[in-house]
């Protein structure tokens, strides 16, 4: 099960993760997100992974989508409050590469510059 708490400001979607980020999550999110993109013109996607107990393949795919879509507006993306196992899947599968590594939101807000 996942539960996502979603917010925005400015030009910044904030998403809050709890639960697991798994095949069967993806799809409906997926949509979601990028509607919102579309709708409020978001450049940056923050997500948060404090509660966030489980990521697959279908996890890692759906974020290098939000950045093939977010490079066409030169946007971003931020990951910030992983654990271990999950910081482990985000260096070995390349994410580290293409989305920036924060500790937290505050860290990621000031990198963004909106602290």
């Amino acid at each position: 099960m996942l539960n996502t708490e979603i917010f925005i400001k400015r030009n910044i979607l904030y998403i809050r993760f709890d639960g697991e980020l798994d095949q069967k999550n993806v799809e409906g999110l997926r949509y979601k997100v990028i509607e919102l993109i579309d709708k409020y013109h978001i450049k940056y996607l923050v997500f948060n992974f404090k509660k966030l107990k489980f990521m697959d393949s279908s996890g890692i795919g759906f974020i290098i989508g939000r950045y093939n879509y977010l490079k066409k507006v030169n946007g971003s993306i931020v990951l910030c409050n992983m654990n271990d196992q999950i910081r482990r899947l985000v260096m070995l599968s390349g994410l580290a590469r293409i989305c920036e590594l924060r500790k937290d939101e505050d860290d990621a807000n000031k990198f963004l510059g909106v602290a």
